[in-house]
């Protein structure tokens, strides 16, 4: 942490209404890192509401001699979006498509706007900015200028400067200017400025002739050859693109646009050599694809492993290649993309790879015609970096040397050269990205907590920098300069283009305001004083509840399980998938797993004072957290924020207690069985006026909110028909807490489908016939571990038997179910938990694998209804959304559609507290309750969550039914 403060400038910044402004120690820690390895902590960060008052923050900063850095998503993997000064955050509000012109393919966008947000809102209009990059769900338009991002399609799209025409901009001394090219009526630039910048050009055009790297992925240093005159149509707009926030502040961006893609082909090329491979890239480009993405073995081995790519994988991979090769052709006739397609693989046989070859000659395509199974090998190729963060060990994937770039007919010689240099400092690297342009990315494994790697790291960026440098590439393809690679312009540029570069920054910045020491006058890129882990990081060794012992660190391993967020930001996408439900209303870096994680990260080594972990900044940090578990499934680095979130409030409630409203929620499976007795006095809470009021003044249940109806008829064992009903396959029932005393009619729903199915069904009850069993999960949620332990201990000794038998346990709850399979065995690290845990089955799932099998018959009558699915967090955190499909699709006739949505809102207790339920009810008005309220009349809502089912009902007013009483309706 810094020790200069100025509590003057945070003053003067709210007074003058510049939008949110923190100073605490929490917020600037969360922005002291982007996806790189470094760490710089700011002085405080501003959250513009407007462009003018970005100026506005801007022009106090300027006044008070402090540095400023804009941010957008903060993806930076060079260390651009981290500084000492005032952080500006342009992704939250700043994100407005200005102007489109349809007919002329153009639009002008703030800095702010995610490039898929901006694509989906293009998509009507055929258009799109094809600047593909693979952090397109989190990256900002303002970012990628600064960054001159270049994706996947840069073979026939070229990089962002290429894609850029215009960009409105405030200069450091407060000028607003108009950056575009050069003759045009509309630029407005001061003119002694551009003078100089041409003279500049001018002068050193010799220079930038033999030193600029003649190859596509260079975006290295400022883009002087852009001022060259004759060179181009000179645009003045193009020497702020890849200018990392140096030179001006943006504030309009002009974009040129072009065609949708149409349908695509792609031929994924097997080889049992990554050296042949890399041969082959140059004349595959010679067919004219717009995109060859490579994977390595070790690369497919990681995606593979994690769940939410392995069907991907599985579905193109042939064999054990070195590598793959995915070539894509889009091109306007579709016959012509298949052509090509065959011709590669002829291509590869004239290059001698064949299937029935042996060794590094062995290979071929595998044709993928299938728009979706394209769409799963974008998602796992685009999700490369982070695939190759997934390793758990304490050394971890370096970016320094990833970037660089070199002619296509060195690609083969470059890569096994820089392999050899990885084996010289005991290291190796995964390979993956853009071989069709020579940029292959990298990332040697090292543990930057160690002087002997942090060494390894230095001679291995000289060596590798030397190659590109005797090849002419660059050492800077598409990640930009940042502070990894700024320190080493002289050796690349020379000292001569090096200077005209500080000549840039100096006419344009004099003072330094703009993000000092990027690009110009860079510190070193091994000063670890700036890294994330410096010189005295570590760890307090807390004790943890749950079993960390995958990862390395203090705490059994808690310490790595949260180090494994690499800051990617991929928890910032605003659609698709579930992660972050509560980021997605809030847009607050707080509120999202990688702001979560870095807290905890922060707390647990010391650096944002005592007793962070139990302090209140660290409860406000967690508070909307609504432990969705999608981040267990959709983070790539497998960041389980649910599980470190339950450590936390453990931590804390051994410190402070429980509210009485905590209370109320953690004891419910203790309580229930005399307040269900109590039904008809509980129920008048949401009847007698100002009894809610009350009730959130005592408990913090929200007035606004009705509470579950307690039944005077619960479900007990001995009185359900169905139980023990049958004479086939035994299966035990769990009968969960909310179920039984608020809507046993899903449990009775059960039976009766079960029983009708021919199996005999017995619902799991204490054998000394005591209060209900309960899997603990209600405990969790509030932090009594303790207490959670017993439940599960206790459940699990009725449980346990049935695993001998191989009986299948069911349950209809999401969260309780899979309770057994996720904290249980964790907590508990018993055998009898993991053997439960293997039987542990939804529903749904079970009759989805006994129809699967052929073992299921039940009388279902068709329909011609149509039913509308949302599914719980915890079924898409645990991938079974697909069995709950399956077993809708039992009912013959019956239309099925996936609701596409995040969180409802509700998760457990979230929606009923009075301090989340306007978050709780933003997140269910995202996508879901307008799907519902717009649902035709007599369709069918299905949802397998008490809480869903709560919220549909208080947001849309429509019942919502699981999936249990939806199958029991249909039978014959």
């Amino acid at each position: 942490m810094p020790t200069r403060l100025l509590p003057g400038l945070e003053r003067r910044l709210k007074a003058e209404e510049v939008g949110e402004v923190r100073f605490d120690a929490f917020t600037r820690g969360r922005y002291a890192t982007d996806a790189s390895h470094y760490q710089i902590m700011p002085l405080g960060v501003v959250t513009p509401r407007t462009i003018e008052q970005a100026e506005r923050a801007i022009g106090i900063c300027r006044a008070e001699g402090v540095p400023v850095t804009p941010r957008g998503g903060g993806t930076s993997q060079a260390g651009q979006t981290v500084n000492d000064g005032l952080v500006v955050d342009c992704s939250h509000h700043l994100d407005r498509v200005l102007a489109l012109d349809v007919a002329g393919r153009r639009c002008t966008v703030e800095p702010g706007i995610v490039l898929d947000e901006l694509n989906r809102k293009l998509k009507s209009s055929g258009l799109w900015f094809p600047v593909d990059i693979s952090t397109a769900s989190r990256a900002t338009i303002g970012g990628m200028v600064g960054n001159n991002s270049c994706g996947a399609r840069s073979l026939r799209y070229g990089n962002t400067r290429e894609n850029v025409l215009s960009i409105d901009a405030m200069l450091a001394d407060g000028t607003r200017a108009h950056f575009g090219r050069t003759g045009d009526s509309d630029v407005n630039v001061p003119p002694d400025l551009v003078r100089d910048l041409l003279a500049v050009a001018a002068r050193e055009s010799g220079e930038i002739e033999r030193r600029f790297p003649k190859v596509q992925r260079r975006v290295g240093g400022y883009n002087l050859d852009a001022l060259v005159p004759g060179r181009n149509d000179i645009n003045l707009a193009h020497l702020l693109v890849g200018s990392e926030g140096t030179l001006a502040f943006s504030t309009k961006i002009e974009l040129k646009l072009s065609p949708l893609l149409g349908r695509r082909a792609v031929g994924a090329c097997h080889f049992g050599s990554f050296h042949e491979a890399m041969k082959a890239a140059q004349h595959i480009v010679a067919l004219g694809p717009i995109a060859v993405e490579l994977i390595d073995r070790t690369m497919l081995g990681l995606a593979a492993d994690i769940a939410m790519f392995k069907p991907t994988v599985e579905a193109f991979l042939r064999g054990d290649p070195e590598a793959i090769l995915f070539v894509e052709f889009a091109e306007a006739d579709w016959d012509e993309n298949l052509r090509r397609v065959k011709r590669l693989g002829e291509l590869l046989g004239d290059l001698g790879i064949a299937w029935d070859h042996g060794g590094a000659k062995w290979g071929g395509v595998v044709e993928v015609l299938d728009p979706k199974l394209q769409a799963g090998i974008t998602e796992v190729r685009t999700a490369g970096l982070n695939i190759m963060m997934s390793m758990k060990e304490a050394g971890k994937p370096v970016s320094f040397v990833e970037d660089c770039a070199v002619p296509l007919e060195h690609l083969a010689d470059y890569t096994a050269r820089l392999t050899e240099v990885f084996e010289r400092n005991g290291t190796r690297g995964t390979w993956y990205a853009h071989a069709a342009v020579g940029c292959l990315h990298v990332r040697p494994v090292l543990n930057l907590r160690l002087d002997k790697d942090v060494r390894a790291m230095r001679a291995i960026a000289e060596d590798a920098f030397a190659m590109v440098r005797e090849y002419k590439g660059s050492h800077s393809g598409e990640h930009g300069d940042g502070i990894v690679r700024s320190e080493f312009h002289e050796q690349l540029f020379g000292a001569e283009l090096v200077h005209a570069f500080e000549e840039v920054k100096d006419r344009f910045d004099p003072r330094g305001l703009y993000n000092p020491g990027k690009i110009v006058r860079a510190p070193k890129f091994d000063d670890r004083s700036n890294f994330r882990y410096g010189p005295d990081y570590r760890a307090e060794d807390i004790a943890s509840a749950f079993d960390w012992s995958a990862y390395s660190g203090a705490g059994g391993g808690f310490q790595g399980a949260v180090e494994m967020c690499n800051n990617n930001g991929a928890c910032r996408a605003l659609s698709g998938g579930v992660m972050c439900p509560s980021y997605r209303v809030t847009r607050d870096e707080r509120d999202v797993t990688r702001g979560r994680a870095n807290t905890l990260r922060l707390a647990i080594t010391g650096q944002l004072g005592p007793d962070a972990l139990t302090s209140d900044d660290m409860a406000e940090t967690l508070k909307l957290c609504v432990s969705c578990k999608a981040c267990r499934r959709e983070c790539p680095t497998g960041v389980d924020m649910a599980r470190m979130k339950i450590e936390v409030l453990r931590t804390r409630s051994e410190k402070f207690g429980l509210s009485v409203h905590d209370r109320l929620v953690g004891y419910l499976p203790r309580y229930a069985p005399t307040a269900a007795k109590l039904s008809w006095l509980l129920n008048l809470r949401d009847l007698v006026p100002g009894a809610g009021k009350l009730s959130e003044a005592i408990a913090g249940f929200s007035a606004q909110r009705s509470l579950p109806k307690w039944r005077s008829d619960w479900f007990s064992e001995t009185g359900s028909a169905a139980n023990k009903q049958g004479t086939g396959r035994e299966v035990v029932l769990f009968a969960d807490t909310f179920n039984r005393y608020f809507e046993r009619e899903n449990i009775d729903a059960a039976l009766t489908v079960l029983a009708a199915g021919g199996y005999r069904v017995t619902v799991a009850t204490p054998v000394d016939g005591a209060r209900p069993l309960c899997c603990g999960r209600t405990f969790l949620s509030v932090g009594k571990v303790g207490e959670a332990r017993r439940e599960m201990e206790r459940t699990l000794a009725v449980l346990a038997p049935s695993t001998a038998a191989d009986t299948p346990i069911i349950g209809l709850e999401p969260s309780c179910l899979f309770s057994f399979r996720d904290e249980i065995p964790s907590l508990l690290k018993s055998e009898a938990a993991r053997q439960v845990a293997s039987r542990a089955l939804l529903f749904e799932e079970f009759l989805a694998r006994e129809a699967a099998a052929g073992k299921l018959n039940l009388p279902l009558a068709p329909t011609k209804r149509r039913a509308l699915l949302h599914g719980h967090c915890h079924q898409k955190s645990f991938d079974t959304m697909s069995a709950v499909t399956a077993a809708l699709k039992l009912i013959p006739d019956l239309g099925v559609e996936t609701i596409e949505s995040s969180c409802c809102g509700m998760a457990g207790a979230f929606g009923y507290h009075a301090d989340t339920i306007d978050v709780s009810r933003a997140m269910g008005e995202l996508s879901l309750l307008p799907a519902v309220r717009n649902a035709p009349a007599d369709a069918i809502i299905v949802a397998d969550g008490t809480s869903c089912r709560h919220q549909i009902k208080d947001g849309a007013g429509r019942q919502a039914l699981h999936v249990a009483r939806v199958l029991a309706m249909s039978l014959g």
